[in-house]
């Protein structure tokens, strides 16, 4: 097992592009990190997260965890977090999920049923068997030949889901595909608000999009997110602030309104609640080290 994970690790760094990136196979992140970083603000998608070298934790409003070599997690929905990769040399491949791929393999398999019951956080952990090991080092292996990818890619990536159909990932996986599903309802009240950040927030027109009442949606979407749907709101709407501060060439006051807060005296305040410095500032600390990076 270790042997395969220093397998998988070496096929990441060798393909991996920068810190983290999409490759040439659909639906494939690389991520290749090989010293010490600042805590990260990231935007997780629906996603598998397989773990070769190195490990990471992250938090998401009242929730976090910790994921390191030989482990994976899987996380079922748009969600906003802080990573911070807590040993490094660190290496890991990332599956986007496609609902429909994952529910035309749940219908070839009739139906089969999980053999775990699904955690109740709405995420989970669990360490990697060496069959799924050694399925995602071949699915990473198709860019060594990059005219494989074609033929091969989708045959992978249905033998990861079946892999995974079988650990205990297995039962979230299940939830995950069925569009009436408790999973799928609070996906679709976060895939939502992502898409309507900047906008004020209707918690009953987001209850309408879930198909739950406003008290059964802030239950499960807290269980889910570690965050209450106007919290989960502020998180998206800080983080594309810092990100656009950190591009330059603009202000606070023009990112604030560009976010969708009305306030900037407010937007000042809940940014050095959340970041510790006032926007500006923390901006130009964060141009700096990555100034000192490129350089180093």
């Amino acid at each position: 097992m270790l042997d395969q994970l220093g397998q998988l690790a070496a096929a990441v760094a060798r393909h991996s592009d920068g810190l983290w990136g999409d490759s040439a196979v659909p639906r494939q992140i690389l991520v290749a990190i090989d010293e010490p970083i600042a805590p990260t603000d990231l935007l997780y998608e629906p996603m598998v997260c397989f773990i070769a070298e190195g490990a990471k934790s992250a938090t998401a409003g009242e929730r976090s965890w910790v994921t390191g070599r030989g482990e994976m997690f899987f996380n079922p929905l748009v969600l906003p977090v802080t990573a911070a990769f807590r040993q490094v040399p660190y290496r890991s491949t990332v599956l986007r999920l496609d609902g429909r791929v994952l529910t035309d393999l749940l219908l070839e398999l009739d139906g089969a049923e999980p053999r775990t019951s699904p955690g109740p956080d709405g995420r989970i952990t669990a360490p990697m068997t060496p069959e799924i090991v050694d399925a995602v080092t071949r699915w990473v292996r198709l860019l060594d030949t990059p005219d494989d990818i074609g033929p091969l890619a989708a045959r992978f990536e249905a033998e990861i889901l079946y892999r995974l159909l079988g650990s205990p990932l297995g039962p979230m996986l299940r939830q995950f595909a069925p569009a009436d599903s408790g999973t799928a309802r609070v996906r679709a009240a976060a895939a939502w608000i992502a898409a309507h950040y900047t906008e004020p927030l209707s918690v009953d027109a987001i209850a309408a999009v879930a198909q739950m009442s406003t008290a059964t949606l802030h239950r499960h979407f807290k269980a889910a997110t570690g965050m209450s749907p106007l919290r989960f709101q502020k998180k998206l709407r800080l983080q594309e602030a810092r990100r656009q501060l950190v591009a330059g060439n603009t202000t606070a006051v023009l990112v604030a309104e560009a976010v969708g807060y009305v306030s900037a005296t407010q937007f000042n305040r809940e940014y050095r609640r959340v970041y510790g410095l006032p926007p500006a500032t923390d901006a130009a600390r964060l141009r700096g080290r990555l100034a000192g990076a490129r350089q180093s």
